[in-house]
Formats: structure tokens, sequence, C-alpha cells
């Protein structure tokens, strides 16, 4: 999928590459695709869900040390969606922003996830674990920090 701007005078060599990467996966796809069913690929992706699982349990217990509950744990993915309306969060791109600038932890503003008519998104977060275990604590360990914090009070009405 894409799209390209070129010299009207490259049309028909691009037209020619186009309709041979269209015609069957190239080679080097085919061969990535045979080293990713091997027992080696197996193993490193057997390593990764475990990472996954352990990582997500630091999320969880993060967030249950913060006193929230009302989250939903993606199957076969590697983030937590967060609901921090019983917290008086009304705005996730500004909490999101605070964080990120206040101690360099990054959330995702649910407002990238709903539909904007609902405002469900100005109340939720989603949290990504995809890095090693010692990052997702430490994430979570400077997010309940800032939580607790002025700033972070602040971003839920309890200043």
């Amino acid at each position: 999928l894409g799209w390209l701007v070129a010299p009207k005078r490259l049309d028909k060599c691009i037209d020619a590459l186009n309709q041979n990467l269209n015609i069957s996966a190239p080679t080097i796809a085919q061969r990535a695709g045979i080293a990713a069913l091997t027992n080696e690929a197996t193993l490193e992706l057997q390593a990764h869900v475990k990472r996954y699982e352990a990582n997500r349990q630091v999320v969880i217990n993060g967030l249950v040390a913060m006193g929230i509950y009302d989250y939903s744990s993606a199957q076969g993915a590697f983030y937590v969606y967060v609901n921090l309306e019983a917290h008086g969060v009304t705005d996730s791109l500004a909490l999101s922003q605070a964080l990120l600038r206040d101690v360099g932890v990054a959330l995702t503003p649910g407002i990238d996830f709903e539909d904007p008519s609902s405002g469900l998104g100005e109340r939720r977060v989603r949290i990504s674990y995809p890095g090693s275990t010692d990052e997702v604590r430490e994430g979570m360990r400077l997010f309940h920090h800032w939580w607790e914090s002025e700033q972070g009070c602040a971003m839920r009405g309890k200043a």
C-alpha cells in the first residue's frame, strides 16, 4: 500500500516495477516467512509472549497499587486500556502530555481510540508495555509517584 510522486518520464518504469511487486511475494518476504516458522523463531516468539505476560502483570499491579481497577487488558497485544473517569480525569491528552513532560513516561490518550463525540477518550489512556520488564516496572513506578504528586493530583482535579 502506498503512493508515489515521480516525474512523468518514469511512469513506465514505475508501472513495470509495481507489476512485478504485485505479481507474487518478493523472494526476501518468502524467505522471511519460512524463517518465521522455524523452531528457533518459535522459541524467540515464546520468549516475547512470556515477557509481555510479565510486563502486563507489572502494569496491572501498578494500577491496583494506585487504586485503579477499571482497565481492559488486551488479549494478544501489549497494552492495557485504562478508564480513569472515577479518578477525575477529564482530559487524557493533557494528562499524557503532563506525565511525559514531568517524568518522561509516555501514555497514549484515549482520544486516539474513541469516537470523539462519545467523550470516552477524554477519560481513558492506553499503557503499552513492549519494553523490558525493568523498563516497564520503572515506568509504572514513575507514573505512580507522579499520580500522587501535586501535578498528578491537579490533573485529576484534586489539587
